[in-house]
């Protein structure tokens, strides 16, 4: 089986080493044989989670099509930047809205429950966008994902990647490889794949 992985960043900022590191990994992923769709969350623009909102208007459609995307792949690669310590909103807003899909055209929608992730971070600093790596892990955790331990943390994003949009890094490039080879692997083993 050639596992179907959707990869997104947490940033939509022009040049975010988040969308960089998801470029790496988009490449890495299908070096390796996966089928990769890479998405940008500012082509799904959503309000802010409120639930007087999803009362009044019902679930944004831009939620559902995401609902719909997470259904349809094995896993998802997620990377994420570091705004004071934790995800950004952006992201976090993001994985709110798309929680409240249970249903499309009135079939059950499952988009995380038992769903394969994989997680990397970045920064500008050193530490590398491991807090909010942390704090993703326990949030997607807690929506029954299925998060698999490897992950790539780039520290110092502004210095991390060559011309070529690659990691400048040994240690990276074989962390990149590494999450990836094990996220496929848990894909093939562990689809919940809902064919659209």
């Amino acid at each position: 089986m050639t596992p179907r992985i959707l990869v997104f960043a947490g940033s939509n900022r022009s040049g975010a080493y988040s969308g960089r590191t998801a470029e790496a990994a988009t490449r890495e992923l299908a070096m390796q044989g996966a089928e990769v769709t890479r998405i940008s969350l500012a082509d799904y623009p959503l309000p802010i989670m409120d639930e007087d909102l999803e009362e009044e208007k019902g679930i944004p459609e831009n939620a559902v099509k995401l609902a719909r995307l997470f259904a349809a792949h094995d896993a998802l690669l997620i990377c994420t930047p570091e705004y004071n310590g934790s995800m950004p909103p952006l992201l976090k807003n993001t994985i709110d809205w798309v929680s409240r899909v249970s249903k499309d055209a009135g079939k059950p929608l499952k988009p995380y429950p038992g769903r394969v992730v994989g997680i990397c971070s970045s920064s500008a600093g050193h530490f590398a966008g491991i807090r909010s790596a942390n704090h993703l892990r326990a949030v997607l955790s807690h929506i029954g994902m299925e998060v698999i331990a490897p992950q790539v943390s780039v520290p110092n994003g502004g210095d991390a990647f060559d011309e070529d949009g690659e990691f400048r890094d040994e240690r990276l490039r074989k962390g990149m490889a590494r999450l990836c080879s094990t996220l496929m692997q848990h894909a093939r083993l562990l689809s919940t794949r809902v064919e659209p």
